[in-house]
């Protein structure tokens, strides 16, 4: 495709002319009070609401019609791309077809495609995650009172680099195709760990062949050799019954936990990430520490390590992306005898009750302490039985760390194609095959 003349012009332009319309969700008087919230379906969009390019509509809050009703401003609709404005400025999210309704709240605007003849909004999008248009929102940021906004007339005077209809098109559709990728990559890792996840539970929780073979029945859809490693009956332990030959243990038997540093401190700005919560739970942003520090392995999340964050926010994490600095309050879960998924998926089944441990703690940071980890029990398999079973979930287990590097591979490779396409620094064809390459 031959590239055609390029222009940048103003959103105040476009929105005059009726092509885009940029709304914030400052709705005054008009707001909902705390009495209208988790009423109705209406889903309120805070700067929260907005991770790794997607809308969480489903962990959002809500409001009631009621609420609705009076909002004049800031109502939201499928195809809107939200970005957020105040306090956490620079999150971009593309609001799916199938979106439910929605608000955005004071700090978040939309941005909405009025005329797909002059401009398509796939590719507004991804001009949005473009260096371009980073620089401008932080060029401005900074102009009121207030260190984290930009404003909605401050917004209105940025400018959009325009192409010809088509090549937006073409662009919009390559690089949704790669996001689309993405997004079924963890799709299918969502299925696969639920897969693994189901087989532990019903072996090592639920003892479901034990339960069979007690009940005089054969384990259902298990081979005659992985049922022979089941024995027939339960005995009785500290926890209640656990089936023979087993023992008890906890979590502290299943890996050692390594407390991270605070690499915050002092921090260079170059070299490894510092992985503290927020990274956990939304990946690399524009708040994202860098340390160059020399640190022993025990403090540096690896491909496929366990990280427990046990403080605040506390979760369990598989840590996919490129070596990192691990942050005070997060546990580096480091498995010597037992395998990575055994520990992991216990430490799933466990959270719900550490999660309340630490919301006792009501007087301080809600957070738990090693000796809580002892608390947890649980039944201990032999040792033939575990290998038996780590030929079954293991490969489960695995193939989701491989498919998570493939989706973060595609990302960087997204971003880094972005710039370059709508500079016309290279074609479509040049980055097609550049995908061609990854996958």
């Amino acid at each position: 495709m031959v590239r055609s003349e390029a222009t940048y012009c103003a959103v105040k332009t476009l929105q005059d002319e009726g092509v885009l319309l940029v709304e914030d969700g400052n709705h005054g008087d008009y707001r909902p009070r705390p009495d209208e919230f988790r009423q109705g379906t209406t889903k309120f969009i805070r700067a929260a609401d907005l991770s790794g390019e997607r809308v969480l509509f489903d962990s959002a809050d809500h409001i009631g019609d009621r609420a609705v009703q009076r909002i004049r401003k800031g109502i939201g609709r499928s195809g809107d791309i939200i970005f957020s404005h105040k306090g956490t400025v620079g999150k971009i999210a593309l609001a799916e077809e199938d979106s439910p309704p929605f608000v955005c709240s004071p700090q978040t605007t939309f941005w909405r495609v009025l005329d797909s003849n002059r401009l398509d909004r796939h590719y507004l999008y991804y001009f949005m995650q473009s260096e371009a248009f980073r620089r401008q929102w932080l060029s401005r940021k900074g102009e009121t009172d207030m260190a984290d906004y930009v404003s909605l007339t401050t917004q209105r005077q940025f400018l959009v680099f325009l192409l010809e209809i088509d090549e937006q098109r073409a662009i919009g559709r390559f690089l949704g195709a790669l996001d689309e990728k993405i997004e079924l990559n963890r799709h299918v890792n969502r299925t696969l760990e639920s897969l693994a996840q189901a087989i532990f539970r019903s072996w090592f929780v639920d003892f479901d062949p034990v339960v069979a073979k007690a009940d005089g029945r054969e384990p259902f859809r298990m081979a005659a050799e992985i049922a022979a490693l089941f024995p027939e009956r339960f005995v009785d332990s500290e926890v209640g019954p656990i089936p023979e030959s087993w023992s008890v243990g906890s979590l502290m038997d299943l890996a050692r936990y390594v407390n991270g540093r605070n690499f915050t401190r002092s921090a260079t700005g170059t070299g490894r990430m510092v992985l503290r919560i927020a990274e956990l739970n939304s990946g690399p942003g524009l708040s994202t520490i860098f340390n160059d520090v020399k640190a022993p392995s025990e403090y540096i999340a690896c491909p496929d390590d366990i990280l427990f964050s046990w403080s605040g926010s506390l979760g369990v994490y598989r840590w996919h992306d490129q070596e990192a600095l691990i942050n005070q309050h997060i546990f580096k879960v480091i498995c010597d005898e037992y395998p990575k998924w055994f520990a992991y998926f216990h430490l799933l089944e466990a959270l719900s009750f550490l999660q309340n441990v630490a919301a006792d703690k009501a007087t301080t940071m809600g957070h738990i302490k090693r000796g809580h980890l002892t608390e947890v029990k649980m039944a201990l398999p032999p040792h033939p039985l575990l290998r038996e079973a780590s030929s079954l979930i293991g490969p489960l287990y695995g193939r989701t760390h491989l498919g998570e590097i493939e989706s973060l591979t595609l990302a960087s490779l997204r971003d880094l194609l972005i710039p370059k396409l709508l500079s016309g620094q290279i074609g479509l064809r040049e980055a097609e095959k550049a995908v061609e390459q990854v996958l």
